[in-house]
């Protein structure tokens, strides 16, 4: 797999009240012993974790020339990950994001505009031309968050002239210049949650319309790239799959919720590694749900357990019956 993301570090600061927080509104709460990363990082541990050993995972992307900076590229490469093409940038700074959560667990992520982060342009993602060559016909790539579109757009024609499977997301303030600027047209699975669907099609959010809001992503998807697969995560609602010719509905696993930072991004690297396994889309959004319902039950953004040892056993309690093909999969390792 070969990604381009952000890579970094935050904070993660648990508000008081489950209201969702107003413009000019002041709340308390306190920051929460927990590590926070970002996209990229959390999305190709995953799936190397999930993936195994034998699993090239090659993230492009840079970190700045400090603490923060360090700290992850050794992080990073204690995980497996190869970081041939993770620059480090002389003085920038390393990408930090700021997660508030509420006491339900859920959140959202506020991400600093001026970082290292900000210089992986075109140019850059063209230094890995030789990576996209060599496994020419059999890669899959990512293009995540936290970079500019500019260079994740370079990652997605680069897929397409060499003939790889792209998976991308891109956050809701981006839905609009994602799609006038043809990269929507370039991705064979687009993986959002249920707010960035709602900015694609231009409706209001609202959770209890949430099957509404897929079946209308689905319409605009196929008017711009008919042959595109989409999944869309709705929280404690589930998540949808479609594959160009069926809509699938996969339940949320039941556990106890220590923090939703990060679930997001886990269940779009179980789907990663499902399709690597050769999992059709179906099952690999079951594994999806899986990862997601273990991440939230840490408080990191990264659970330090992921494996599919953990998510066979968090199956088995679930007393949910798996796919034999998923079961297999989980049992493999």
């Amino acid at each position: 797999m070969i990604g381009t993301g952000g890579i970094g570090a935050g904070s993660l600061f648990l508000m008081s009240g489950n209201h969702t927080l107003g413009r000019e509104e002041s709340r308390g709460g306190k920051y929460l012993d927990a590590r926070d990363y970002c996209k990229l990082h959390i999305i190709t541990h995953n799936v190397k974790a999930l993936s195994g050993a034998d699993f090239p995972v090659f993230p492009l992307g840079k970190v700045g020339d400090d603490d923060v900076g360090r700290r992850i590229f050794r992080e990073m490469h204690e995980a497996g990950l190869n970081l041939d093409y993770v620059h480090t940038v002389a003085g920038d700074k390393t990408l930090f994001g700021f997660c508030f959560l509420y006491p339900d667990g859920t959140g959202g992520n506020l991400t600093t505009e001026e970082s290292a982060c900000t210089k992986v342009d075109p140019s850059f993602i063209e230094l890995a031309t030789p990576l996209f060559s060599k496994y020419e016909g059999g890669f899959l790539a990512l293009s995540a968050p936290e970079v500019p579109l500019a260079a994740r757009k370079k990652l997605l024609e680069l897929t397409r002239i060499y003939k790889g499977f792209s998976v991308a997301s891109f956050t809701s303030g981006e839905m609009e210049e994602s799609e006038r600027t043809g990269m929507l047209s370039l991705v064979d699975f687009l993986a959002i949650n249920i707010d960035e669907a709602a900015a694609l099609t231009g409706m209001r959010v609202d959770k209890s319309d949430a099957g509404v809001i897929v079946e209308r992503t689905i319409e605009k998807m196929r008017a711009i790239n008919p042959s595109a697969w989409l999944s869309v995560t709705a929280g404690k609602l589930g998540s949808w799959s479609w594959d160009g010719k069926q809509l699938t509905h996969v339940p949320v696993f039941a556990v106890d919720v220590k923090s939703s930072a990060g679930a997001g991004d886990a269940h779009i690297a179980a789907i990663i590694s499902g399709l690597v396994a050769g999992l059709t889309l179906q099952q690999s959004q079951v594994l999806g749900s899986l990862a997601g319902a273990f991440a939230v039950t840490s408080q990191h953004t990264i659970h330090p357990g992921m494996s599919r040892k953990n998510l066979c056993a968090l199956a088995m309690r679930s007393g949910n019956e798996l796919d034999p093909a998923v079961l297999k999969f989980l049992e493999g390792s």
